[in-house]
């Protein structure tokens, strides 16, 4: 159930018929848990979404990693439904998706049962409650991290001033890139873009918040009325996501360059952030590695990683010094000698 749809539902006041949230697929006779959201405040939601339930008498319904164990209390698993009776036999004349899909039930102390494998994602909380947590074609690597887009669409949904969200992961010039998607809750007339950044790096870790923020009248839907992310307009990787704020000084603007050329986009402001903009370890290490040689400097690899926005970036080159390790070799010269002796 939609959030937006069940604040507004509530808004009228205390509801005269109680309001179901109901989950299953086709393959599993459509109806499979069920969740009394009638009492539920907008504090609830705001905080967990709207959850899915418990499932109905005769079904299972298991959250699994990819050993078919069962996951712990708030880690997303994939969705797996059983129950005598409530599973569709297979697909028609497709033998192989059948398999794929409808697979013995290792859970069945007797033998002979099945489950089937939704594809979607879902966590249990602690008093036994499932929350639908996405599709598991949904999750994606970036820079080396794997992403579940539900879970950062689950907070962007949350956020009052925003009406509908949505993440997508990206091919860019740069690489794969994180962009978001939010329509503004009615009447907004703010800067939602930075007011989510803001809120964003206070919930999630920095490889989660989106590269991109696109705000957007309305989301483009099918004819069926479900989202269509193939309509969401591409970001312009050119297009800062901020006030840009030039660099000031000599070396504030050789590092500028020096991250734009690696990074492929035409400039690099103050606050620009070295991994928002699409770097990633490897890019990291080229980049320290370039300012050593081309500014005759010594500096440390993770000094890029505990101050990836460029002002604090070249604050901290001023600061700290440019010292060698205990050993006289710089950071890039450990890395270096590490890969030769693998």
């Amino acid at each position: 159930m939609p959030e937006d749809a069940l604040r507004a539902w509530l808004a009228d006041g205390p509801p005269a018929v109680r309001l179901l949230n109901t989950y299953g697929p086709t393959e599993a006779t459509v109806v499979a848990t069920t969740y009394d959201c009638s009492q539920m405040t907008v504090e609830q939601i705001s905080l967990g979404g709207v959850p899915i339930g418990r499932a109905l008498p005769g079904r299972t319904l298991h959250a699994l990693d990819d050993g078919l164990a069962p996951t712990p209390v708030g880690v997303p698993g994939e969705l797996f439904i059983g129950g005598a009776g409530c599973l569709a036999r297979g697909y028609h004349q497709r033998p192989s998706l059948t398999a794929e899909r409808f697979i013995p039930d290792p859970f069945d102390p007797v033998g002979g049962g099945r489950l089937y494998r939704t594809g979607d994602l879902g966590c249990y909380d602690e008093n036994g409650q499932l929350a639908y947590r996405g599709r598991v074609d949904h999750q994606v690597k970036v820079r080396g991290f794997r992403i579940e887009l539900g879970e950062i669409e689950q907070y962007l949904r949350a956020h009052p001033d925003v009406r509908e969200a949505t993440v997508l992961a990206i091919d860019l010039p740069g690489g794969k890139q994180l962009c978001a998607y939010a329509v503004p809750a009615e009447g907004y007339r703010g800067d939602l873009r930075q007011a989510l950044k803001q809120y964003l790096k206070a919930s999630l870790p920095d490889y989660m918040i989106p590269a991109y923020l696109v705000t957007l009248p309305s989301m483009p839907l099918t004819p069926s009325g479900k989202l269509d992310r193939k309509a969401l307009p591409l970001p312009d990787p050119n297009q800062p996501q901020h006030d840009y704020q030039a660099p000031q000084t000599e070396r504030q603007q050789q590092l500028a360059n020096i991250w734009a050329q690696l990074l492929n986009v035409a400039r690099v402001g103050l606050s620009d952030n070295f991994f928002e903009l699409g770097g990633h370890s490897l890019l990291a290490a080229q980049a320290v590695s370039r300012i050593n040689v081309e500014l005759g400097l010594d500096i440390p690899l993770r000094l890029i990683f505990s101050h990836p926005e460029l002002r604090a970036f070249a604050q901290a080159l001023d600061e700290q010094g440019l010292s060698l390790s205990d050993d006289g070799l710089s950071d890039i010269e450990h890395m270096m000698n590490a890969f030769t002796e693998a």
